[in-house]
């Protein structure tokens, strides 16, 4: 009876076990899709040989020998990332040039073979446990060193593959994500991924597991849809199965997301991750030149958009040639930290209530085309993808709201003008308003409640003393460089203690 019961049991779990190493179709989040969602909130680590080459992509012909940091501490990266309330670490262990920040037995294209031979991956891993931060990878599909990559039977990659995720998932204690990219050079059904997603739950069943680019509109082709406009369930389909979470580097979803995305006729639940970069120039890697970095303001009502609705967020805070973190650059990510009061023992903050969403706009001015895209509504449509629009230098949006709804705050993400860096790949982005008022409705005559002659900038975040209540809110452009343009005007009442 004993023996009867034990092998009832075994049977048991290694059904479940098994199980846990296939996506299954459900509602809710599965075990590594909880434990995602409960971190929410991580830096990502971009460090490798583009590094000391001033690029961001390389081909993997970039001489091992060029990778050479002078002081690497991946100590400071982990511990500015506990200081600034980050959850998770997410290090680029191999870019899409194939060089690994740890030494492969499989590859001569790693640190082992450079002047700095230190285990970065050994070395962030032992820091995230010294620190009580969640240690995640991110691994890049595409390998444009590896020979075996250009191999005419796909499985001779892939073997490459499984052999080097089986070194990071077997010598570095627990990954709590792995981060997929490059997916794009093949086709995906010669990735291997349900290959790969089994080899992950083997070792880690709570690790998520993702490719970059996760969502098509239809089951085998390549057409996709923006995130934001991701507005309804069981429409749109998986491009890489199994994946535990959808990525769409750099988009943002709308505040209306979905979750539930189809494949071969089943429903599975997928949350979002959202990525950017803490460089106002959206520079994955860092350069030699000091760049500058993103206002706080900014960083702080993207942290409440990507956390929103149950969705994750990562941070790029890269090191520089040094191997260190940039002070300015760590000052500025902790300060956000400190501002929202980040905790790993309390839940992540939340933004205010969004009281002009979707709410009746009328504008004075929209740049005309054929599919009216840019009508006023796009102002308070709770996405980043749409845009009002004007056809004049000076222009006004009205906004009807709830008259029994208060407001305190305002944060305005203008459209602005991008020039392109000598890199071929950072931005600096220019804007268009230069000055602008913010007025309510009040006893039938508008009174000014905000009045700039500075232009927006990259994020405008107004806060008032006190609370206002108007059944109609006007942005006006007082002065502006080219037709002015903004992707989002939310107005939103946040609570006081917050």
């Amino acid at each position: 009876m004993k023996k009867t019961l034990i092998g009832l049991l075994f049977l048991i779990l290694a059904s479940n076990y098994c199980g846990a190493q296939t996506l299954l179709p459900a509602t809710s989040p599965n075990l590594a899709q909880a434990a995602m969602i409960k971190r929410g909130y991580g830096m990502f680590i971009h460090f490798g040989i583009n590094t000391f080459n001033e690029t961001e992509w390389s081909d993997g012909t970039l001489p091992g020998s060029s990778y050479n940091p002078t002081k690497l501490d991946p100590d400071q990266w982990v511990r500015t990332a506990r200081d600034a309330g980050f959850r998770y670490v997410l290090l680029v262990t191999k870019h899409h040039d194939g060089f690994c920040l740890w030494d492969s037995k499989y590859t001569d294209y790693d640190v082992a073979s450079s002047p700095v031979k230190n285990d970065v991956v050994k070395e962030v891993a032992t820091a995230c446990k010294k620190y009580g931060i969640q240690f995640a990878i991110y691994y890049s599909l595409w390998d444009r060193h590896e020979p075996s990559y250009n191999d005419k039977n796909p499985q001779k990659y892939i073997d490459y593959m499984l052999n080097q995720l089986t070194e990071l998932f077997t010598n570095y204690g627990p990954i709590g994500e792995l981060w997929l990219d490059g997916g794009w050079d093949r086709k995906p059904e010669d990735w291997g991924i349900d290959q790969v997603y089994k080899l992950v739950k083997k070792y880690n069943q709570a690790c998520a597991v993702s490719v970059n680019q996760t969502i098509v509109n239809e089951e085998g082709k390549r057409n996709y849809t923006l995130p934001a406009n991701m507005t309804m369930d069981n429409k749109y389909f998986f491009q890489y199965f199994p994946s535990d979470f959808r990525l769409w580097d750099p988009k943002m979803i709308t505040r209306f997301d979905k979750k539930q995305y189809l494949h071969q006729g089943k429903s599975y639940y997928l949350p979002f991750e959202h990525t950017i970069c803490i460089s106002k120039s959206w520079n994955w890697f860092e350069k030699k030149e000091e760049l500058p970095v993103r206002d706080l303001d900014e960083l702080e009502e993207l942290f409440y958009w990507s956390t929103y609705n149950d969705n994750c967020l990562v941070v790029n805070v890269p090191p520089d040639q040094t191997g260190k973190i940039r002070e300015y650059t760590a000052n500025t990510i902790i300060s956000l930290g400190k501002r929202l009061n980040l905790s790993l023992n309390k839940p992540l903050p939340k933004n205010g209530n969004f009281i002009s969403i979707n709410m009746p706009v009328t504008a004075t001015s929209t740049w005309v085309d054929k599919d009216n895209q840019f009508a006023g509504n796009a102002i308070n449509d709770g996405k980043f993808d749409t845009r009002w629009a004007s056809a004049d230098l000076m222009a006004s949006v009205e906004i009807d709201l709830d008259p029994n709804e208060a407001f305190n705050k305002i944060s305005i993400f203008e459209y602005q003008d991008i020039k392109d860096q000598k890199d071929g790949f950072s931005q600096v982005r220019i804007s268009r308003i230069q000055k602008y008022s913010v007025a309510i409705m009040k006893n039938g005559e508008w009174q000014t409640i905000y009045l700039s002659d500075e232009p927006i900038g990259d994020y405008k975040v107004i806060r008032f003393p006190i609370q206002y209540k108007t059944n109609k809110l006007q942005f006006k452009v007082l002065k502006a460089s080219a037709p002015p343009s903004i992707y989002e005007l939310s107005v939103i009442n946040m609570p006081i203690n917050n």
